[in-house]
């Protein structure tokens, strides 16, 4: 043992044990030592060090030896005396495990014993409790037998008194009994298998059918005849009936609701003239005075709750349905719209007050039922949007709340399969108003003189009127049928919506004469001023000016282009808002194919072409001047002075013709915002500024001093444009956001091609700086306006088509692109002076 214990030992004295941060943090706080030993970060030399600091401390080294050893003496005593103490624990385990064992064995036994005490008392309590047990069910067994022999009592003498009673006819007398023994036959549903008691049953429902079969034909006697008489054991009697199967109340009701509407049915007949729709009127009123009277006589006989006035008025709806229906297909030929509205009115009216008077709650449990399909299912409750929303919600309550009662439409369904008469008859009206819309705009045109006054209230009478008529429509066509008709409604209004479209928006916008087309809408109206004299600047601007005239709008025609954009904005959203009303009103199995999108797109349509005609208007004159621009010969110009005449012409231009345009579209301002924004840059056809760069490449040969004057000119049209959107207030206006961005990118590209002309420094080089897009015929144009010669241009274009060099990054050419003035050649200086004392 021990030679093991020092051969681990010596083990442990081999090798160097580093133990992680966390286990050594535990160890220090369980083993506080302040022997340097002890350390974590104990090293060798530094603990040599500590104890001989100097030469001299060596000579004691012996008595550090010593004490040393002695240390690791008592050390391996302590880890011998650990090592053999584990070996002790192990066996104490073992003994303490074998403790616990005998423990649980003796536990187990006591609740063995336990268990077998409490199954001898639970056996000793039922054998004390058993006789009780059988008390209990002897008891109940006694009531049972007691309570079925007194049922049994009740039933042998109830059927016995219900015999005698039936013999009279005391019917008031059967009541209690027969209530009595319907209960008790119920506690015999289990003892059918007795004969004595399949006996009684057999005669209870022998007695139940004497007594159908015996009240009924007292109602028949009572009520056949030319003089029926009438006594008082009806009434007792209906209440017996009530007691009986239900199908011997209904077969009753049945037999009775038919005598009543006899002689309807004779008045009415299809042969007679009271039958035809023109007096379909006598009708209701014969069921509204024969209810009267029947309340008035039978009110007493029946019960309350047998709702026979409502079941009369449910089976004469029934059958006047068939009858219509009947008679109508005979005579289509003679049905036209107003009598077919008529019939549908008082139906209407006559269903509202069959509503208002019953409460309809027989139409769901009757053979009667009808279909509920004419009820709307779909409920929306949005806001209008605007206040000219001609589609508000003005329904009457009364009206909205009898809508809910099964009574409505069950007479009036017959008239849907004719229901395209009414609808033809629209289409007809709305043609005549269509024509007479046209015929106004003749004699009227939209717009007019007196425009500027009213801001452009008359532009939207006339659509006002159409759809306040589609507005009166969609009440009518409601209240006659909610399911297919709007359907084919909305078919009608749709064909009219594009009617107004063409004949009065587009057909009235300017086409001839002095205007421009909507033909000429996608291309570029500029001319050409070849045979121009340029002898004078001044003298050119304004011949080309008076040349240019002839392709402008006059004031009638701006403000009826105008007109016709209020009222196409107005269309589209009141379109939005006839589509959303239809789908209300109609049933949900076809709102879904409601869709007026198309009819939206052809406003909008409408929308776009007003504004690229105004677009053209502006351009008008600019492409004038402009042109003018290209005739002035540059490179005589000596001095730079203010701004050209042919800039004075188009900001007076501008100035007077934007802020009669924004007033005259004050109702829809956002549609002024997009007739800048194309006015300064548009996808689709050449906008002011792509044709001031195009004029400015014919500006050749440009002179340094010519080129100065051309960047100013640009510089103050750039600054006219920003201020475009706000022309003419008092209160200026930041311009929108994405207008300020086109104008600032197209017209900055404008400067920057001067700037190049102008630079003395590496061409090529600062073309790819300032234009990375530029392609090689604008730079053919740049070298033109520089006035280069043929062979240098071929040079230059060769080495413009080359890659750009490595060495220019793309943090230089950003720089050199936002240069500060204070970088700009010498004549650029002296341009942004002259810039700013001008402004």
């Amino acid at each position: 043992m021990e030679i093991n214990e020092d051969s681990d030992l010596s083990d442990l004295r081999s090798g160097v044990y580093t133990f992680p941060s966390s286990v050594q943090n535990v160890i220090d706080q369980v083993l506080s030592s302040d022997d340097p030993l002890d350390e974590a970060n104990f090293t060798v030399v530094n603990y040599i060090n500590s104890i001989f600091p100097t030469e001299q401390s060596l000579s004691n080294i012996d008595d550090v030896m010593n004490e040393m050893e002695q240390k690791i003496d008592t050390i391996d005593k302590e880890m011998s005396a650990v090592v053999c103490g584990q070996t002790n624990i192990g066996q104490d385990g073992k003994a303490a495990l074998e403790d616990a064992q005998k423990v649980i064995k003796q536990l187990f036994i006591h609740i063995k014993d336990i268990k077998n005490k409490a199954e001898k008392s639970e056996d000793e309590v039922q054998e004390i409790t058993r006789d009780i047990k059988q008390l209990d069910f002897a008891k109940r067994n006694l009531v049972t037998s007691i309570t079925t022999l007194n049922h049994l009592h009740i039933l042998v003498e109830g059927v016995d008194t219900l015999k005698i009673f039936i013999q009279k006819k005391q019917y008031g007398e059967i009541i209690n009994p027969l209530q009595a023994m319907t209960e008790v036959m119920q506690h015999f549903d289990s003892y059918m298998d007795i004969p004595e008691i399949k006996k009684l049953s057999d005669e209870v429902r022998q007695i139940h059918v004497e007594l159908a079969q015996q009240i009924t034909t007292d109602f028949k006697e009572a009520f056949s005849g030319q003089n029926p008489k009438y006594f008082n054991q009806l009434t007792d009697g209906c209440v017996v009936i009530s007691l009986l199967d239900p199908k011997v109340k209904k077969d009753l009701l049945t037999w009775f609701i038919d005598i009543q509407l006899k002689e309807y049915a004779h008045l009415f007949d299809e042969n007679q003239d009271y039958a035809w729709l023109d007096k379909i009127d006598k009708r209701y009123a014969w069921l509204k005075k024969h209810l009267l009277d029947s309340e008035s006589k039978f009110g007493t006989i029946f019960p309350p709750d047998w709702e026979v006035s409502e079941r009369i008025a449910i089976q004469f709806c029934s059958v006047t349905n068939d009858a219509l229906t009947k008679l109508m297909h005979k005579r289509r030929a003679e049905i036209d719209v107003k009598l077919l509205l008529y019939a549908i009115q008082r139906t209407a009216n006559f269903e509202s007050l069959l509503a208002k008077r019953f409460a309809g709650s027989k139409l769901s449990t009757d053979n009667t039922a009808i279909s509920t399909e004419n009820e709307n299912s779909t409920v929306n409750n949005k806001d209008n949007k605007g206040s000219g929303n001609p589609f508000e919600e003005d329904e009457q309550v009364e009206y909205q709340k009898s809508k809910t009662s099964h009574f409505i439409n069950l007479i009036g369904k017959c008239f849907e399969p004719y229901l395209h008469i009414y609808i033809d008859s629209l289409d007809r009206n709305l043609a005549d108003l269509m024509n007479k819309f046209v015929s106004d705009s003749k004699t009227q045109p939209l717009g007019g003189k007196d425009f500027d006054d009213n801001e452009g209230s008359n532009s939207v009478l006339s659509c006002a009127e159409l759809f306040l008529f589609y507005k009166k429509c969609i009440l009518q066509c409601t209240q006659l049928s909610t399911g297919i008709i709007m359907l084919n409604l909305t078919k009608t209004f749709q064909k009219y919506l594009r009617e107004y479209a063409v004949k009065i928006l587009q057909n009235n916008l300017p086409k001839n004469g002095s205007s421009l087309g909507i033909s000429t809408s996608m291309s570029s109206i500029t001319r050409d001023f070849r045979g121009l004299s340029t002898s004078g600047f001044i003298q050119n601007v304004q011949n080309f000016l008076k040349e240019g005239e002839s392709t402008k709008f006059c004031k009638e025609e701006q403000a009826r282009i105008c007109c016709i954009l209020t009222t196409a904005e107005y269309c589209l959203e009141t379109t939005q808002q006839l589509e959303e009303k239809l789908r209300e009103k109609t049933d949900q199995c076809y709102a879904k194919k409601i869709n007026l999108s198309q009819e939206q797109d052809i406003f909008h349509d409408v929308i776009s072409e007003c504004i690229l005609l105004l677009v053209q208007d502006l351009e008008a004159t600019c492409d004038s001047a402009l042109t003018a621009m290209t005739k002035i010969q540059w490179s005589s110009i000596e001095t730079v002075g203010d701004q050209s005449n042919y800039v004075n012409t188009i900001v007076v231009h501008l100035r007077q013709t934007i802020p009669t345009i924004r007033d005259r579209l004050s109702s829809c301002r956002k549609y002024f915002t997009q007739l800048c924004v194309k006015f300064a840059k548009n996808f689709y056809y050449s906008s002011f500024i792509t044709k001031l760069v195009q004029q400015l490449y014919k500006c050749k040969p440009l002179s340094a001093v010519g080129a100065e004057q051309l960047l100013l000119d640009v510089h103050m049209l750039k600054t006219e444009l920003l201020k475009l959107p706000s022309t003419g207030y008092q209160i200026q206006r930041e311009p929108p956001a994405s207008y300020t961005k086109i104008v600032n990118k197209g017209m900055t590209n404008a400067e920057m091609i001067l700037k190049i002309v102008m630079s003395p420094n590496d061409f090529v080089k600062e073309c790819k700086m300032h234009l990375p897009d530029l392609q090689v015929s604008e730079f053919q144009k740049i070298l033109d306006m520089k006035g280069l010669k043929k062979t240098e241009q071929i040079q230059l274009i060769e080495q413009f088509k080359q890659p750009e060099s490595a060495g220019l990054s793309l943090t230089s050419r950003n720089s050199t692109i936002q240069e500060s003035p204070e970088h700009e050649a010498g004549q650029i200086k002296k341009l942004e002076k002259l810039i700013k004392k001008r402004m």
